[in-house]
């Protein structure tokens, strides 16, 4: 509590990103004459339904979604609270085409768009990249902005599959708020509070928070969380505006991976059977400060100066399950192993950004060009235990210990109740490793309006990265620890230096204001670790995509449509080189060439409507292909024509919610939604490996596909809401499976209320 205090009253860094400064309360709908029979003004549900909708906030240029040659969906603050989403991935489920990959232990939710991991460089808080090793808090976000497919030209080093977005909530020079209970199964409750208004005539505040706390349906599974949201908008003239903004994140989570797997088979076991030991603990810290500073010169030109730093810390100590014994004797038996770690990281970030709009003759130019800073540091505490406490195996069915395993159970017969329960004891951590990494980039875009209906789109970013890894370890002499790491010589990897440009063209044909027809190439990169067989850096992999589609938005927004096809080829994939520079065969995964390829294909539909007063309805289809084209078929690389892991062939979404709105029944809603995950394939693609029957490791793990489904029901009066909703009513059971371990069952049948007062 001390911490968010300070984070708070501080705002010592700079921030965010060049979000509307105004919010859901004090602004227009999308379209801005849009009203309700009452001449109130309607809520911001999804930014691509209207007529002249706000720009997306993520796509930064300002750019309109119909102008802009790229698929985007955006789910707003409205849908969020009408679906009582608790989690970015229950939010997600109205965005086809990105869809949860894995659990991660319990620790945070990973993400997968169009074949590609979307956790690593592709999540995006207020337009800066944050560490998804958490899971951000729903109670603070306004909206979510989902950019399909590539986007390197605006962020540099992310990859093709599309970049996510989460835009919190900012200050109002309108009074409101509100306050609001969310209760469910297995003792989950969540108060909440969202306060914003005017301080003076020209500063607005904002401040939201909420605490949560709750078991799971996995036995011995808790979570605690707290999160604070403060901001400030200050009004300096009528064309300089500074918002300042703040968050913090404290969660206590059990570590939690999941259910038993024997070789490639998920055992049928009880969802709610947990495997762990008592004692697992998780933690996470993040905070974030920021500024954001928007000037207009004129109706024309616009200046943005953005700045922000984020801190991240989670450490955990639990029996991880790493490895079943198949091998046993006694089928089921699994090896408890000990596992505990802790990593840091901060983030500083910069942007500087001109939009401009301007004329040349009879064709009109919408440019946007700056340049963009990021730092991060992250540090990586690896621990060893004290080796009495560890057993690695049995003889004569007498434990023998030793510094890998803290015991062996069997899935079968497992009692919680009658498992060792003593604490392993950290006596030091053995190694730290420390990764400096910088991001430089500058990149222009224009979009030239030849005429009315035929519009370009191009523009290039140069990236440049830099980063250098510091390894400490601890020195023995004589046996014993004589060092230790943070008091080590490092050893110091040579910095690695990557660059590349990232060009991006798109062509639009507009017959109608309703209709944008539209094509775009555009490249990201991706860089490799490893060497040449010279023994020089491999260089990034140059990623390209291609994109065609068609946008719809009939009737001010009452029936939207978008329709996608794409294909992303990286045909100079790292793989490890056939030989050496001698010529000799080469045996060290460490050498590499570039000399691989992947090959992502696929379509996607998106609908949202609203066809009469109250009713709004969201659907989505998409199919994506992900398979190797080019392998070098030595032992350890992938096999050509593979499906790659983790990649869906098909998902699907289907929503709708409705209120009354006259009559006796006033007041009352109904909702559901469908979400749809198709077959796919967990664990690690196969490799071949001359040491396997057939020559193949067969490493992957067949998931079949499933649907769940959510309904909820509710009632409004005056500024009192209830709102119940029972998801996953069929009680569907599947998997999220991260490589062959953390097998986290999907949540069964639950029920959650939520009681909320306007002001």
């Amino acid at each position: 509590m001390k911490h968010s205090l300070l984070l708070a009253l501080s705002f010592l860094s700079f921030g965010a990103y060049s979000q509307e400064y105004t919010s859901a309360e004090n602004t227009t709908t999308l379209n801005d004459t849009v009203k309700n029979k009452k001449g109130e003004i309607l809520n911001e549900v999804i930014v691509t339904k209207a007529r002249e909708p706000k720009p997306v906030t993520a796509v930064r240029s300002g750019l309109k979604p119909m102008d802009n040659p790229q698929a985007i969906q955006v789910i707003g603050s409205e849908i969020i609270e009408q679906q009582q989403a608790i989690r970015l991935s229950e939010v997600l489920k109205n965005a086809n085409g990105v869809y949860v990959s894995s659990a991660r232990g319990g620790a945070q939710e990973s993400f997968f768009s169009r074949g590609y991991d979307m956790s690593a460089n592709n999540m995006f808080k207020n337009g800066f990249r944050y560490n998804a090793g958490s899971i951000p808090d729903v109670s603070g976000l306004d909206k979510v902005e989902f950019l399909k497919g590539g986007s390197a030209l605006l962020f540099g080093n992310v990859a093709p599959g599309g970049i996510l977005n989460l835009v919190t909530k900012t200050p109002s020079f309108k009074s409101g708020g509100e306050i609001s209970m969310q209760m469910g199964s297995y003792a989950f409750y969540k108060p909440s509070i969202d306060f914003y208004g005017p301080l003076t005539k020209s500063i607005a505040f904002r401040i939201n928070g909420s605490y949560e706390n709750s078991e799971s349906f996995r036995d011995v599974v808790k979570n605690e969380r707290l999160y604070i949201n403060p901001s400030l908008l200050f009004d300096i003239t009528q064309k300089t505006q500074i918002t300042l903004q703040g968050d913090y994140l404290s969660a206590d989570w059990t570590p939690d991976f999941g259910t038993g797997i024997i070789g490639k088979e998920i055992l049928d076991l009880p969802r709610n059977a947990f495997y762990g030991s008592l004692w697992s603990n998780g933690t996470t810290k993040s905070a974030s400060a920021s500024l954001l500073l928007n000037h207009d010169f004129n109706k024309n030109w616009k200046l943005n100066f953005n700045s922000s730093f984020q801190s991240y810390n989670r450490g955990s100590n639990s029996t991880a399950q790493l490895s079943n014994l198949d091998t046993y004797a006694t089928p089921g038996d699994w090896n408890r192993g000990l596992a505990k770690n802790k990593n840091l990281e901060q983030i500083l970030g910069d942007q500087l950004s001109l939009q401009g709009d301007f004329n040349t003759g009879s064709v009109k130019h919408q440019i946007f060009t700056g340049a963009d800073w990021e730092n991060s540091f992250a540090t990586a505490y690896t621990y060893t235990f004290d080796e009495k406490y560890v057993q690695t195996g049995t003889k004569d069915g007498l434990p023998v210990y030793g510094p890998t395993l803290y015991d062996t159970i069997n899935l079968f017969t497992f009692d919680p109740n009658n498992q060792r329960k003593d604490i392993p004891t950290t006596d030091r951590a053995t190694q730290i490793a420390k990764t400096d990494t910088n991001r430089f980039g500058v990149y222009f875009q224009d979009l030239i309006s030849i005429t009315e209906k035929f519009k370009v789109l191009a523009g290039v970013r140069w990236s440049w990265q830099e980063s250098e890894v510091s390894t400490y370890k601890e020195t023995f002499t004589g046996g014993k620890q004589t060092v230790a790491p943070e008091n080590a010589i490092p050893t110091v990897t040579p910095k690695r230096l990557d660059n590349a440009f990232s060009p991006k063209a798109g062509l639009i044909y507009q017959p109608t204001k309703d209709v944008s027809l539209f094509g775009s190439y555009s490249n990201s990169f991706t860089p490799n670790t490893g060497t040449t067989a010279d023994l020089q850096p491999i260089k990034p992999s140059i990623i390209d995509q291609v994109e065609a589609g068609i946008k719809t938005d009939f009737l001010k927004g009452l029936l939207s449509t978008n329709v996608t096809v794409y294909q992303i080829t990286n045909s100079n994939l790292a793989q490890m080189a056939e030989f050496k520079a001698d010529g000799t065969p080469n045996t060290d995964t460490n050498i590499k060439i570039l000399s691989g390829g992947t090959k992502s294909k696929g379509v996607e539909i998106d609908v949202t409507a609203k066809p009469v007063e109250g009713l709004s309805v969201i659907a989505g289809y998409s199919y994506n292909d992900m398979r190797y084209t080019k392998t070098s078929g030595l032992n350890g690389s992938f096999i050509e024509g593979d499906r790659v892991a983790r990649t869906p062939l098909n998902t699907a979404n289907l929503s709708f919610f409705y209120t009354l709105q006259e009559g006796l029944l006033k007041g009352v809603s109904v909702g559901a939604i469908g979400n749809y995950i198709g077959d796919r394939i967990g664990g690690w693609n196969s490799q071949y490996d001359s040491t396997k029957p057939g020559g193949i490791w067969d490493r992957e793990i067949p998931l079949e596909g499933y649907t769940t489904i959510d309904v909820s029901a509710g009632y409004t009066w005056k500024k009192i809401s209830i709102l119940c909703k029972l998801s996953n009513i069929t009680n569907e059971l599947n998997y999220t499976v991260h490589e062959n371990y953390s097998v986290n069952p999907i949540a069964p049948r639950q029920i959650m209320t939520s009681l909320r007062y306007k002001f």
